[in-house]
């Protein structure tokens, strides 16, 4: 009996590995925003696989069958007849970010979890119905951003949550944007919704603000700001007719501020964070490269690999049990507040006027 339980012992071992180390099978709700093609590289990759991919498009599904050579037997016309057929270990969407609400109206009912692009939606209305779902029908919702996986940016967390480097923060200051996403080669079912005021929810604002206040917001411990200003200016009206092109974000919190600079006409592409403390200076310059300054001298720092690196990794972590999201980057709790900051800076932006959070 001894020797019976040792070998169901080993066998249930055997089992376990297998599981952790199966890679996570996903649906996948539209193909128009190009992020999508990080997850296709994935795939190739044999870091994730695919249970099915739920678009309509017909020159869209066959640009991306011909591109990572995607069997007929993938697709379906919606995600609702996808998850007739098939039971994925969670969702990602690949969609307009109005459309995250439908996702979530379609896969929380079967308690299948859900993993958007930045942001969670376009309006506070539509964030707060996704959290209800994902509440009511106990799914995980979560948000991909490209910066939650910089080694720099988590390092910068550690840095200053429990290391203490630079003392209390007293200002922030984050910088994302490029040439503009016509300009940089965005394909153009991914600029349809992008540079629509409705089905993106703004410019800009919405497409590199929400990076800022995700940062600001989990490094303020998942609090909300006092108050948010903002500035939006329409730089190329010929290229984006119908919304801003830039934007400057303005966050009042107790004993900090944040400034969020979000463009689509800078010469180049930059996703920084800058963090003052009350005795040094931290600056995330790109994924791997970090700089303290104390008084008047720079020093490089030597940033470590974090923990998660990759979207894949975390969400498979999240969805097994042996991480928990918390007020983390990617968590419901952050992003439900960047949506109520964006909101409130689009309404900054159009009535001239400090905007206060309840």
């Amino acid at each position: 009996m001894k020797m019976l339980s040792q070998t169901m012992l080993l066998l249930l071992a055997a089992i376990t590995t297998f599981a952790q180390q199966k890679p996570l099978n996903v649906g996948v709700a539209g193909l128009t925003h190009d992020h999508v093609h990080l997850l296709m590289h994935q795939w190739k990759k044999g870091q994730v696989t695919i249970a099915g991919i739920a678009e309509s498009d017909a020159q869209l599904i066959a640009r991306y069958k011909k591109s990572y050579q995607l069997p007929d037997s993938l697709f379906y016309p919606d995600l609702a007849t996808l998850l007739a057929h098939k039971h994925p270990d969670a969702v990602l969407a690949y969609n307009a970010v109005a459309e995250h609400i439908n996702v979530v109206e379609v896969c929380a009912p079967k308690g299948i979890s859900v993993m958007v692009e930045k942001p969670l939606a376009a309006t506070v209305a539509q964030a707060d119905r996704m959290a209800a779902l994902a509440r009511k029908h106990h799914i995980h919702l979560l948000t991909n951003y490209e910066t939650t996986w910089y080694n720099t940016n988590q390092y910068v967390y550690d840095l200053v949550k429990k290391q203490d480097a630079v003392g209390p923060v007293r200002k922030m200051v984050v910088h994302d944007g490029h040439e503009g996403p016509r300009e940089i080669g965005c394909s153009e079912d991914f600029l349809k919704w992008l540079t629509d005021p409705v089905k993106n929810g703004g410019g800009a604002l919405m497409d590199f603000g929400c990076y800022g206040a995700n940062l600001m917001t989990w490094m303020m411990d998942g609090k909300a700001p006092i108050s948010v200003t903002a500035v939006a200016r329409h730089i190329k009206p010929a290229v984006y007719p119908k919304v801003e092109d830039d934007a400057t974000i303005l966050l009042e919190y107790p004993e900090a501020t944040g400034i969020i600079e979000a463009s689509w006409n800078w010469p180049f592409s930059i996703k920084d964070w800058e963090v003052f403390g009350k005795s040094g200076y931290l600056h995330a310059l790109n994924p791997n490269d970090l700089q303290q300054r104390k008084k008047s001298e720079y020093q490089p720092l030597k940033v470590p690999e974090a923990t998660y690196t990759d979207n894949i990794t975390y969400l498979a972590a999240v969805l097994n049990g042996s991480l928990k999201p918390d007020n983390d980057l990617s968590s419901l709790e952050n992003n439900l507040i960047v949506v109520r900051i964006l909101e409130a800076a689009r309404t900054s932006v159009k009535e001239g006027r400090k905007v206060m959070l309840k």
